[in-house]
């Protein structure tokens, strides 16, 4: 899975796991997006560094070095979205 993949889908948990702190296969698959920024992508550090209206910046570190990725603040509360209008998960 490509860094920036991975950075992605670790946000919408991030987001989702925010908004619903007590959902456990959020907080699971969060573990697992972590996982991977660890051990496939050597990432020490990964946050979510600024936000607008408009877009979600996260800031990784890697063996010393920063990068930034910017992501569309819509497309990253997808997920959340999609949760939260499906009764089913809404118990």
């Amino acid at each position: 899975m490509e860094l920036r993949d991975a950075l992605f889908y670790w946000l919408q948990m991030k987001l989702v796991c925010e908004a619903r702190p007590e959902d456990q296969a959020a907080k699971d698959t969060l573990a697992f997006f972590e996982q991977i920024l660890s051990e496939d992508h050597a990432l020490e550090h990964y946050r979510i560094a600024e936000s607008d209206t408009v877009s979600i910046h996260v800031s990784a570190e890697s063996r010393g070095q920063v990068q930034s990725f910017r992501f569309d603040r819509e497309m990253a509360e997808q997920l959340l979205g999609q949760i939260e209008s499906n009764p089913k998960y809404n118990c």
